[in-house]
This record gives structure tokens, C-alpha cells and sequence, in this order.
């Protein structure tokens, strides 16, 4: 999983530093596991843009992920690595023994032919599903559920990870990417291992013209607005726009904006880290 650099032959490529995509087994999804994806632009069912910067990118075909990892009756023999257009990180089409085939997110390190497992009583190993209370203190770990049950939730994106710190009484302490500690029911299922790609914030477009193939548009600035379109618009000359501020007025960089009375808020140990 390296990351490809080019020569600047064109104006495009000075800067261009994207995925080798060396991992990747093929390049033809499994029909039976896609589903159509329609593209909003930003707007919703009554046609107003409630998103703004985006529309256009090319068609895409949404993959049906198993964040649940729930059959546990038999193993599954990993079939090919492949690319994902919807999210950062690989999936990996997956065998049961039984027949049925399913995508996962792809752990990083895993090959073509390995052998992997869920449910209780199975082995902390790289991609093997298994519930918290069975995953030994200090393992590094993804796709973890919030309930049980509920299907993989948090460190589902390229290269992150959290780590099990510690257990008290029902609860396991996750470490988690964004520098946060809270608690998890020791229920609740988690993959060992990190996820694939881990270069992935090395990543480099190099021209707009490839974030518009991603279906990101232009994104200009507050301050460069007029005081009827931006709190932050207006002023003579390059005006600095004064506190910053989002577009309905809220306070940024450093304003709380977490609902003080939000229910989950017991399991948090520690906030993240700014």
C-alpha cells in the first residue's frame, strides 16, 4: 500500500501523489453484492440544497458491507482485495463455507486465501470478529459497535484503529483515534487488527479537475463574500472577516458544540484532543 509520486511532465502531475493500488486483486465487483447509489447534488426530496459543494463526480455503484459480521458458524476464506469508490479504506469479498459471499473492510495486511472468523470462542487474530471481552488489553482493533448487535460503528476508515486499554466490570475502555477515551459494552463485537490503507492521508489530487471526478465542487471562502451571503463577508479591501464563524452564526475554532446533556456522555472518559 504505497503511494505513487510522478514526474512533472504536465502542470497536473507537479503535485500528484495518489494510491499504487498494488493490493488490489481485481477490478470487476461482485454483482450480487451491489446496489445502486443515486446522486443527490446536495439536495433533498423537496429539491432544496440543504449540502453545499457538492454535484457531478462520476457514477458509482454502492458495495452492501457486512458491519455486523454475525455468521458465526462457519469460517470464511478471503477471495479478492478490492477498491471501494464509496469509502477510503479496501474491501475484501469474503467465502463462506457454506457459499455464501459477503465484503468486510479489509483489515490492513490481509491476503488473498487467509482464513478469517467471528463470534465468540474464535481467536484474537487480524481480521477475526470477536465480542470485547474476549480481545486481550492493549490489542489494536476496528469495526467496533456502540450496542450490541448493532453493527460495526466507530474506526471504519482508512488506516485508523483504537486501542483497548482497559476493562471494568461490563465495560471495555477504547482509545480511540480521534484521541478520545469512553467506554463500550464488553458485548459488543469488534475486528482485530488496522484497517487498510493507511497511506491514505498521503494521498495527493494534484488538479481540481480530480476532486470534481469525486463529485466535490469549488468551495469558497466566507470572508470572501458579502455581508448579506456570510457573517464573515463584507469590509474593505482583503478584510480578515473578523471572529470566525460559520454561515448561521455559530462560533468556530474553540466553541463547544456538543449538547451538554447528550446521553452518551457518561461513557466518555476523555474528551478528544484538539
Amino acid at each position: 500500500m504505497a503511494i505513487k509520486k510522478y514526474k512533472p511532465i504536465t502542470p497536473g502531475q507537479r503535485n500528484k501523489a495518489i494510491s499504487s493500488f498494488e493490493e488490489i486483486t481485481t477490478n470487476k465487483p461482485h454483482k450480487a453484492l451491489l446496489e445502486p447509489l443515486k446522486s443527490t447534488g446536495g439536495r433533498n426530496n423537496t429539491g432544496q440544497m440543504t449540502v453545499r459543494y457538492i454535484g457531478g463526480g462520476h457514477k458509482r455503484m454502492y458495495r452492501i458491507i457486512d458491519f455486523l459480521r454475525a455468521k458465526d458458524e462457519c469460517t470464511a476464506t478471503v477471495k479478492t482485495i478490492e477498491y471501494d469508490p464509496n469509502r477510503s479504506a479496501r474491501i475484501a469479498l469474503v467465502e463462506y463455507a457454506d457459499g455464501q459471499k459477503k465484503y468486510i473492510i479489509a483489515p490492513n495486511g490481509i491476503k488473498v486465501g487467509q482464513v478469517i472468523a467471528s463470534g465468540s470462542g474464535v481467536a484474537p487474530e487480524v481480521g477475526n470478529a470477536l465480542p470485547l471481552a474476549e480481545i486481550p488489553v492493549g490489542t489494536l482493533v476496528h469495526n467496533i459497535e456502540l450496542r450490541p448487535g448493532q453493527g460495526a460503528a466507530m474506526a471504519r476508515s482508512a488506516g485508523t484503529f483504537a486501542q483497548l486499554a482497559a476493562k471494568e466490570g461490563n465495560h471495555a475502555i477504547l482509545r480511540l483515534p480521534s484521541g478520545e477515551t469512553r467506554m463500550v459494552l464488553l458485548a459488543c463485537r469488534a475486528t482485530v487488527g488496522t484497517v487498510s490503507n493507511p497511506d491514505h492521508n498521503l494521498e495527493s489530487y494534484g488538479k481540481a479537475g480530480r476532486s470534481r471526478w469525486l463529485g466535490r465542487r469549488p468551495r469558497n471562502r466566507g470572508v470572501v463574500m458579502n455581508p448579506v451571503d456570510h457573517p464573515m463577508g463584507g469590509g474593505e479591501g482583503r478584510a480578515s472577516g473578523g471572529h470566525p464563524r460559520s454561515r448561521k452564526g455559530l462560533p468556530a475554532k474553540g466553541y463547544k458544540t456538543r449538547n451538554p446533556k447528550a446521553a452518551s456522555n457518561k461513557f466518555i472518559i476523555e474528551r478528544r484532543k484538539k
